[in-house]
């Protein structure tokens, strides 16, 4: 059973700014693409533990915060920014 994944607007607004600045758009939309899909699939065991039902992610050339709800089986992107070496 899979989870519904929802981009919260702040990380939504963040995703934009990413990509529109972005060197390699395709990268940043890849990138969320496969974030957007492991998360749907199995969140629990996704990326690392912040504590309590927050975790983080990383798939170049991006990181996000998420929030796994298990009751809901919902998960929330809370925040987006650049991970790896910056050009």
């Amino acid at each position: 059973m899979s989870f519904t994944v929802v981009w919260m607007p702040d990380a939504l607004t963040q995703l934009a700014e990413l990509w529109t600045n972005a060197p390699d758009r395709g990268a940043v939309t890849a990138a969320s693409h496969r974030i957007d899909q492991r998360l749907a699939v199995n969140p629990r065991d996704e990326g690392e533990s912040r504590g309590g039902i927050e975790r983080i992610s990383f798939d170049r050339p991006l990181q996000v915060l998420f929030r796994v709800f298990e009751a809901d089986r919902r998960v929330e992107v809370h925040m987006v920014g650049l991970f790896g070496p910056r050009p």
